[in-house]
């Protein structure tokens, strides 16, 4: 099994300047996967990226929001699809297989709806109990701040460093990195990720 994301920038239209989140979107997916046969971004604002490890889709897509979430007035659309993989293209929008499908069908099942997270595999009942903690989870993400997306994506990126580390980075105080992790629920999150974990292994067995 693989999972592949599949997603679009909300409000790029309107955002004056495109290189500024072409290029961060560009450094957050090579970031996850730097075959770059495995991500493209296609259409202006849209993207795909095959995350083979299953168990890293819930996260990778954590992490992309957060990177976006950065850019204030900006935000992302995701779609996680999980299943197999029947043939591979030369890139990853070549590829096929359930996944890709699974992936392809839910993003456009976002545009018409008011969801920014949802996933789906070839199992319904999982299906809709993942989505209903994404629908939770989202309530908090889409209303990160720039400094609260900015905690959570170095959270990510390096998940060994003490909040001492993070405030020496960022040249902000450990009591002012408690509170921006705090605010963003990191931790609840994380919570979430070790569920999906879990799901996700139950899924594969």
């Amino acid at each position: 099994m693989t999972s592949v994301i599949t997603g679009d920038i909300i409000r790029s239209r309107e955002f004056a300047h495109p290189e500024i989140w072409l290029t961060t979107l560009k450094k957050a997916l090579s970031q996850l996967e730097q075959d770059n046969s495995l991500w493209e971004i296609y259409r202006g604002d849209s993207f795909q990226i095959e995350i083979t490890d299953v168990t890293n889709s819930f996260k990778a897509a954590v992490y992309i929001k957060a990177c976006i979430k950065m850019i204030k007035d900006l935000d992302v659309r995701i779609a996680i699809g999980i299943g197999n993989k029947s043939y591979q293209g030369k890139d990853v929008t070549e590829s096929n297989g359930e996944a890709f499908v699974f992936s392809g069908e839910t993003f456009e099942a976002l545009k018409n709806e008011k969801q920014n997270l949802q996933i789906k595999t070839h199992s319904a009942i999982f299906n809709d109990e993942l989505n209903l903690y994404f629908t939770l989870a989202s309530t908090i993400m889409d209303n990160w701040t720039v400094n609260s997306a900015e905690i959570v994506k170095l959270s990510l990126e390096h998940p060994d460093w003490l909040q001492k580390d993070l405030a020496n980075h960022i040249n902000i105080s450990q009591n002012a990195v408690s509170k921006r992790q705090h605010r963003a629920y990191l931790f609840d999150i994380l919570q979430l990720n070790t569920m999906f974990t879990k799901k996700i292994n139950q899924l594969l067995t």
